[in-house]
């Protein structure tokens, strides 16, 4: 794992992304979608929204995703395993990166059937705390045609954009600099779960 860690963190430092494709083993990620399943099965998801504070809004014209964030003080045994390897990841990056990176924050996220979300940058005016995203994908399979990718619009040095698909295979692990590079979320045709985080600069 710490050769996957420092493999992560070359990849942020030397071009802002990475893609881990087993960053989980098999059985801890289908405890993770069952732990999810049982929270959605209560009710207790919300549509997502846009913006921050008085500023938020629910605008499924640009994201249909529903989410359940989790409480970094109340968190079950499976999601202290995973903020303990968040823990690890943040460590090793500021040791490598310098970007004073102090908290995490994360929610299980659910697009349905036919969802989205629209091209946006993570770190925005009112979030400029998050400096690096960690999605964590939970489906139990995935092909081209269940749809759904991560778009990802990687800046290159003249000033244009390379795009790269990454589909939400379970287990994989992608992280980028949350204000460096753009991203949308294509119509997904299948359901298609994630634990979405934040390494952010300010305590929680």
């Amino acid at each position: 794992m710490e050769n996957l860690y420092e493999a992560i963190v070359n990849g942020l430092y030397d071009q802002g992304w990475y893609i881990a494709e087993n960053f989980i083993s098999d059985e801890f990620r289908k405890e993770l979608l069952h732990e999810q399943q049982e929270i959605l099965v209560h009710g207790q998801f919300r549509h997502a929204g846009i913006g921050k504070g008085e500023a938020f809004r629910i605008r499924p014209e640009i994201r249909s995703d529903k989410v359940f964030w989790l409480d970094p003080i109340n968190l079950t045994e499976l999601q202290e395993v995973y903020w303990d390897k968040m823990e690890a990841l943040r460590r090793e990056i500021n040791q490598r990166c310098f970007l004073g990176l102090r908290s995490f924050e994360a929610h299980f996220s659910m697009y349905p059937p036919g969802s989205f979300y629209l091209r946006h940058l993570d770190q925005f005016q009112n979030v400029k705390y998050r400096v690096v995203t960690v999605i964590l994908y939970l489906n139990d399979s995935w092909s081209k045609e269940d749809g759904g990718a991560l778009r990802m619009y990687l800046p290159m040095g003249d000033g244009n954009e390379e795009i790269m698909d990454v589909y939400p295979e379970g287990g994989k692990l992608v992280v980028f600099m949350s204000g460096e590079i753009p991203h949308e979320v294509l119509t997904t045709n299948k359901s298609r779960i994630s634990i979405t985080g934040w390494l952010r600069d300010i305590e929680y």
